[in-house]
């Protein structure tokens, strides 16, 4: 069983029962915890233990360059939905600093998305591939959990990724990476830039993905539903220049292969705008916008003058909804 591929041929992801996706339990991963509360720790008592204003802007201004071309750019644009052509040392960069944000390797985090992604768009999905147990649990089971399915579903790596030995080694040593930039930063500025540098950046970063993630998944305005799908995207336009782009998740369920997010007038999407400057210098071509894209049946739009270019779109069939909340099944 196979849903309609958004970034190659076919989905990654493939099950024999849509049951894979409903069945398993949530456990707790040692590993994945104590890296969060150590970050988290460290950031608190160390933080707050060197506090100097040059240490936080370090972190302010590490912290936007690596959402940036880390992880809106490197991880999630390129790495993950391919949406864009790049010099390939430009895209192992970008997916170097994408290691920085700290949620997992390159691999894991592609195989985490992907079986989301996959699950979302069925009919049924486990609660906590769509962010469905509540504020607090979700925030448990994804800060310190994995959802162990009973039968796992396949996923399979196109060439260019499961074949690429940088990228491997990426995914080998995702964690010893910090440990790179752990150094420079304590011999530029001390204890206070590691502080504030990487315990306190990787914390925002994985504390944020989970919180955006959240509130995508279950609140704000959409533009478009997908009929049958068990989780709608929902667009957060109020924190889309924070995010790099990346709150307009409604958009992106809508055209998950689309390099750009921000679709209509007034979406601010800063992941675009840098794309737009690397093809300026001729580091970016290519381009994958919603009118490249494969037309879905199931995808329909939820206001009569709203299309992804901003142009007007007339269809008597279409009613206009502004019920903006997801219903969860």
């Amino acid at each position: 069983m196979q849903l309609a591929d958004h970034s190659a041929a076919k989905h990654r992801v493939s099950v024999e029962s849509a049951a894979d996706v409903v069945v398993g339990e949530v456990r707790w991963s040692p590993v994945k915890s104590i890296w969060f509360v150590s970050m988290a720790a460290s950031a608190l008592i160390g933080g707050i233990a060197t506090f100097t204003w040059s240490a936080f802007a370090l972190f302010v201004g590490s912290t936007l360059f690596v959402l940036l071309l880390g992880h809106s750019l490197g991880s999630h644009r390129k790495f993950i939905h391919n949406s864009f052509e790049c010099p390939r040392w430009l895209e192992y960069t970008l997916v170097y600093c994408g290691l920085q944000v700290g949620l997992a390797g390159p691999v894991g985090l592609l195989r985490q998305h992907e079986l989301r992604d996959f699950a979302q768009r069925l009919p049924r999905c486990h609660e906590y591939l769509r962010h469905g147990g509540g504020f607090w649990r979700d925030a448990w089971w994804q800060l310190n959990c994995d959802l162990h399915l009973l039968n796992a579903p396949r996923i399979e790596l196109e060439s260019r990724i499961a074949n690429d030995r940088v990228f491997q080694f990426f995914e080998r040593t995702w964690m010893f990476q910090h440990g790179v930039v752990i150094l420079l930063f304590y011999l530029w500025g001390g204890w206070a830039f590691v502080f504030w540098g990487v315990c306190a950046r990787v914390t925002a970063g994985v504390f944020g993905h989970w919180l955006i993630g959240y509130f995508a998944h279950n609140h704000g305005p959409m533009n478009y539903e997908i009929r049958g799908a068990a989780v709608q995207g929902h667009n957060i336009g109020w924190v889309s220049l924070i995010t790099m782009g990346e709150s307009w998740h409604n958009n992106h369920h809508a055209y998950p292969g689309s390099a750009r997010l921000g679709l209509a007038p007034g979406e601010w999407d800063p992941g675009w705008w840098m794309l737009k400057l690397l093809e300026a210098v001729g580091l970016a071509w290519g381009f994958r916008l919603p009118e490249d894209l494969a037309p879905r049946e199931e995808l329909i739009p939820l206001h009569l003058n709203w299309s992804p270019t901003g142009a007007e779109m007339f269809d008597p069939n279409i009613a206009p909804s502004h019920n903006t909340e997801n219903t969860m099944p």
